[in-house]
């Protein structure tokens, strides 16, 4: 499942996810399974044709990531796989960052950081002015219902079976149905 928001210059994309690491850090062995929201570029296009013609959109690269993450093995709701990456390198994430507030209230420091794009943006290394004021403010009033949207997404996936989806055949498999 793929849910987008999209302001002016930036997006917000929330996607489930199935991560088998092939080179895990010390305890972090193990399929994890989960919610990843990025905070994400907009590009928009010429028009294609006449003046009434859909604008193409293109979801452009990442600035800043978090994983929801819990290993399948573990306890639902424990979170114990939760991290951001403060930045990116082109496509490639930054460095994993636990945080033990990010752990415990995920919504809750999900909601604070999605209301402080200026913030996230200083954290990622990003100059503010790749964004404009619309963002910020489309953003803040957007949270809410953005950390909705990964409440149930949570819950969706907590229903489900946790063994690997259709397609993760190997050790080395990621799945998420965009991101």
């Amino acid at each position: 499942m793929l849910y987008l928001f999209g302001f002016e210059r930036i997006g917000v994309a929330v996607s489930d996810i199935y991560f088998v690491d092939p080179a895990p850090l010390p305890g972090q062995d193990g399929a994890e399974r989960g919610v990843r929201l990025e905070l994400r570029r907009l590009e928009q296009g010429e028009l294609k044709g006449s003046i009434y013609s859909a604008r193409p959109i293109s979801i452009d690269r990442p600035i800043w990531r978090v994983d929801l993450l819990e290993s399948v093995e573990g306890t639902p709701g424990s979170f114990d796989r939760t991290h951001h990456h403060p930045g990116t390198r082109g496509w490639e994430p930054g460095r994993r960052v636990f945080d033990e507030r990010l752990s415990k209230e995920p919504l809750a420091w999900l909601g604070e950081r999605l209301a402080d794009l200026e913030g996230v943006l200083d954290e990622a290394g990003v100059a503010r002015d790749e964004v404009t004021p619309e963002d910020v403010r489309g953003l803040r009033d957007r949270a809410p219902e953005i950390v909705e949207t990964v409440s149930r997404l949570l819950d969706q996936i907590r229903t489900t079976s946790p063994d690997a989806p259709p397609g993760a055949e190997s050790a080395t498999s990621v799945r998420a149905s965009w991101l």
